[in-house]
């Protein structure tokens, strides 16, 4: 390991870096290098940002899932009598017929 510049178009500041081996698609880095030079980046500085990126994105706190509890008005249906358990059995005996 030795010191080098982060790169990104524009020197940031000077870290410690790790140079790696990476096997990646040929046509993807045909893309990546054109793309590097329309921009006037390098391919390790958009790798960087890509990474960069990618981890933030993973790493957001996701939104918190509230559920929507349906609301009804309710209450005994009109003539019943809640006290009354013999008259609750009836109603709802007889209301499968």
């Amino acid at each position: 390991m030795g010191r080098c510049c982060l790169t990104g178009g524009r020197q940031r500041h000077t870290d410690i870096c790790m140079k790696t081996t990476l096997d990646i698609e040929d046509a993807l880095l045909r893309s990546a290098k054109a793309r590097a030079a329309e921009t006037g980046r390098t391919l390790t500085g958009m790798i960087e940002a890509g990474l960069r990126d990618l981890l933030r994105s993973e790493t957001k706190p996701r939104a918190r899932f509230r559920m929507a509890w349906p609301v009804a008005d309710g209450g005994p249906a009109p003539g019943v009598d809640v006290a009354d358990r013999d008259a609750l059995y009836e109603r709802m005996e007889s209301r499968g017929r």
